[in-house]
Formats: structure tokens, C-alpha cells, sequence
């Protein structure tokens, strides 16, 4: 990845008594495809305002290709913001829209015209210059938006669920649309989701927010394989959390019963949480696993099963190609690998403060 374009330093932000951004330090870099992601209420969106000038810190600054940007303008910042209304305006057929920004910084009516053409070709809307915004559809209009920030050459684009407003099919068209945008076009993308699975699919780099604190930076990769948390562990997909005994180095001790696995360094007789994703979990025949238990509940899920197995009274998750039916006796079976071993939080706030990059 190339350079540090963004540096966001020591940033923190109140609404009232209500602290949003706690001392939160991010830098982006060039050509970066960036997903804050979270809940609802976590800060990712006043961060996105901040960047875009929409919003003052209280304390901290941005800085910008090495200049401090904090109190500039959004209009004079490089970069574009596409919210997740689209703020089309309807009196306007789609080329004014997008040529909108253009016209206020004075442009020729050539290059306009180039850039208008250049941009509908760029969103496959060819054609629907003279169209009007409530002749188009959802994610027509989002394109159009994106169009729009686009002709303005931003250096980064700043999307707020974009794609929010758009039904399940069109979101995966659109997200695969901006991907091949940021490719061709070099452009940093900084985007704002609560949807893991298009944090997943979209990202180079995701950062995981809660309550104003960063939780954890990383590739799609290594967040969903390596969470550092049990926050990041249960909101990236789904999980098998729990408390465990690190007994030693490759030795946890889960629910009574000893699993190796491969983390070192937690210590002795350590109190621990044991992260196993359900789809890491394989069934066989009583006695043959490391811990017998019966499936309790199963749905179909189109790609796999979803099972419900209880052993030593915990309710284990297990996703599957197989079917087992329910009132089965099974053997729950776990690579070593497959053992993701966290240190517990001291605190209920030590639970949100942030892990450093």
C-alpha cells in the first residue's frame, strides 16, 4: 500500500454530555479502500463528518498531505462526500446535477460537458443526461450521486451507507461497482457500514469501531480470523465465545475439557475467551470427538446447515454442508488452528477502549 495520505490525531467529540469519539488516532493511506465499521451510535459517522468538514473536533486534528485541515471549509477540502440520501436535485435534470460543482468553481462549458459524459460512461448510466431524478431508480440515483463527487477529482471519497437504502441484490451490484470506481480511478475511498459482509467484501483495510474507541485495524482477513476481542469476534460473523482457562502454551481448557491449540504467550492457569467460528466446528460419531453433545435445532441456510449442538450445557453453533437431524448424538471435533484464544477484558471499560494498531 502506498502512502500515508490522512492523519487522524488524538480526535475526540461530544454531542451534550454525550461522548462520540474518545482520543481516536487513524491515518489512511493513498489509493485505500478504508471501511469504518460498527453500530449504530459507535462514531463512525462523526468521524466521516469531521473528515469532511461537517463537523469540528473538540480536541485533535486532521491532517491532510501533511497540512492541517480541521477548520477548513468543506468546500475547500479534497474531498467529496456521498451520503446515504442521495440529495439529487429534482428540478435539475442529471447532467446539471453532476455538473453542479463544476459550475461553482467556474469551469468552461466544454470541459463540463467532457466531465459529465466522461462520468455517466464511468457509472454506466450513458445516456441519462436529460433525465430527471425521479425517473431513476435506487440505485440509479446512487450512481449519480457518486457521478457527481466524482467530476470534482476528489482525492478521497467519503461514503455514509451508500448503499443502505438499496434492496440485497443491487447492494452487491453497487459494491462491486465501486470497487472497480476505486481501481480505475486511483481515488482513496473511506466508506461507513454496519454491515459486516460488505466491510468484508469491499475493504483493504477495516476498522472496527464501538463507543467512540477503535477496536481493532486490519485486513478483511485478519479481522474475521484473528479478532482481537470478543466485541470484534461477535460482531464480524458468527461465533462460539467463551470463557475459557489458558492452561498453558497450546492448552486451553474449554467447558471442563482440555483442547490444544496453537497461541502461546497468555501465561499459566490464565482465565481466557476461546473464539470458534461455527464453520470450523466438525461432527462425528460419539466418542470419536474431543466432546459429545446432541443437535438441538437446524435450519437450512442455502449454503449450509445451521445446527444448534448442546455439550457440557453450552449451546454450540455449527454451520455445515451436512445435514444432521435434530436428537442426533454427535462428536464435536475442533482443529487446533482453528482455536482463536483472547485475553479477557479487566473491565466492562476496558472492553471498549481502543487496541492500538
Amino acid at each position: 500500500m502506498s502512502n500515508k495520505l490522512i492523519d487522524i490525531v488524538d480526535i475526540s467529540k461530544s454531542f451534550h454530555d454525550n461522548l462520540v469519539l474518545d482520543n481516536l488516532n487513524l491515518h489512511v493511506r493513498e489509493n485505500e479502500f478504508l471501511t469504518l465499521l460498527g453500530p449504530s451510535g459507535c462514531g463512525k459517522t462523526t468521524l466521516l463528518r469531521i473528515l469532511g468538514g461537517f463537523e469540528t473536533p473538540d480536541t485533535g486534528k486532521i491532517i491532510f498531505e501533511n497540512k492541517d485541515i480541521t477548520n477548513l471549509a468543506p468546500n475547500k477540502r479534497a474531498l467529496n462526500t456521498v451520503f446515504q440520501k442521495y440529495a439529487l436535485f429534482s428540478h435539475m435534470n442529471i447532467a446539471d446535477n453532476i455538473a453542479f460543482g463544476l459550475k461553482i468553481k467556474g469551469k468552461s462549458d466544454a470541459y463540463i460537458k467532457d466531465k459529465i459524459d466522461y462520468a455517466l460512461k464511468l457509472v454506466n448510466l450513458d445516456g441519462f443526461a436529460n433525465r430527471t431524478p425521479d425517473s431513476l431508480s435506487g440505485g440509479q440515483q446512487q450512481r449519480i450521486a457518486i457521478a457527481r463527487a466524482i467530476v470534482n477529482e476528489p482525492k478521497v471519497l467519503l461514503l455514509d451507507e451508500p448503499l443502505g437504502a438499496l434492496d440485497l441484490k443491487l447492494r452487491q451490484d453497487m459494491q462491486y461497482e465501486l470497487i472497480r470506481l476505486k481501481n480505475e480511478l486511483g481515488i482513496t475511498f473511506i466508506y461507513v457500514t454496519h454491515d459486516q459482509e460488505e466491510a468484508l467484501t469491499m475493504s483493504d483495510t477495516i476498522v472496527v469501531m464501538n463507543q467512540g474507541y477503535i477496536q481493532q485495524i486490519g485486513s478483511p482477513e485478519d479481522i474475521y480470523n484473528e479478532p482481537q476481542n470478543a466485541f470484534v469476534a461477535d460482531f464480524i460473523g458468527e461465533s462460539n465465545i467463551l470463557s475459557a482457562t489458558m492452561l498453558e502454551d497450546k492448552l486451553v481448557n474449554i467447558l471442563g475439557v482440555d483442547f490444544p491449540c496453537v497461541d502461546v504467550g497468555f501465561g499459566k492457569m490464565r482465565p481466557v475467551d476461546a473464539v470458534i467460528r461455527p464453520e470450523d466446528i466438525e461432527l462425528s460419531k460419539p466418542g470419536m470427538g474431543i466432546l459429545d453433545g446432541v443437535v438441538t435445532h437446524l435450519i437450512f441456510k442455502g449454503v449450509h446447515y445451521e445446527m444448534e449442538v448442546t455439550a457440557n450445557n453450552f449451546e454450540w453453533l455449527v454451520h455445515s454442508t451436512t445435514m444432521v437431524p435434530v436428537g442426533t448424538q454427535v462428536s464435536i471435533q475442533v482443529d487446533p488452528f482453528n482455536i482463536q484464544i483472547m485475553k479477557k477484558p479487566e473491565s466492562e471499560d476496558a472492553e471498549a477502549i481502543a487496541i492500538e494498531e
